[in-house]
């Protein structure tokens, strides 16, 4: 069933009615009339269409949790500058970037010292190591790890796949990184 659009409404009346009645669904008509021109912000800086629609949905959230601080005049600019903001600080975190970067640069460095220091006896070890460090993982961070790089799944097609939101698919994906990584240094099959 499709929301009416409230053409006919301002977004400063939007704002009134939600300072009014606290209903976000009034802030959600409001976002939902910017949501295409807040991906384009998205793709501008974020140059990825995946990063750019979770930016949009980590924004709304973030709209939706900060809007009742803000003294909030002009929503299309206020909006446009929440954007923006969220935007630059994902560029500020280099472990933030696209997946497909992260991947790469960490397949670079783990390949690297396997293929190039590594006799064959040792390679095996290593990913012996590996193995058995993935399965100290708790099962949501060995599902989201084990689909994310293993079956080369997104994080969406992961969230539609199991019983967790996008939100936690990246949450498994970051802390089941960092927990293999101390698993692997504690066994001493790499170090930090």
């Amino acid at each position: 069933m499709t929301q009416p659009l409230h053409t006919d409404i301002s977004d400063q009346d939007l704002l009134r009615r939600y300072t009014a009645d606290g209903d976000s669904y009034w802030v959600g008509v409001l976002f939902d009339r910017y949501a295409l021109q807040l991906l384009g912000v998205c793709m501008k800086y974020l140059k990825n269409e995946e990063d750019a629609r979770d930016a949009v949905q980590q924004i709304f959230l973030k709209v939706l949790s900060d809007i009742h601080k803000h003294e909030v005049v002009y929503f299309h600019a206020w909006i446009y500058q929440v954007s923006k903001n969220y935007c630059l600080m994902q560029l500020r975190h280099p472990e933030r970037r696209h997946p497909a970067e992260l991947t790469e640069q960490y397949s670079e460095q783990a390949a690297a010292p396997l293929e190039s220091t590594l006799n064959p006896v040792e390679r095996e070890a290593a990913l012996e190591h590996m193995e058995a460090a993935l399965q100290q993982l708790n099962e949501p961070q060995r599902i989201c790890i084990t689909r994310f790089y293993l079956e080369k799944q997104s994080y969406q097609e992961i969230a539609d796949s199991t019983d967790y939101s996008l939100l936690q698919v990246k949450s498994h994906i970051q802390n089941g990184k960092r927990n293999l990584r101390l698993f692997m240094e504690k066994q001493g099959a790499f170090k930090s």
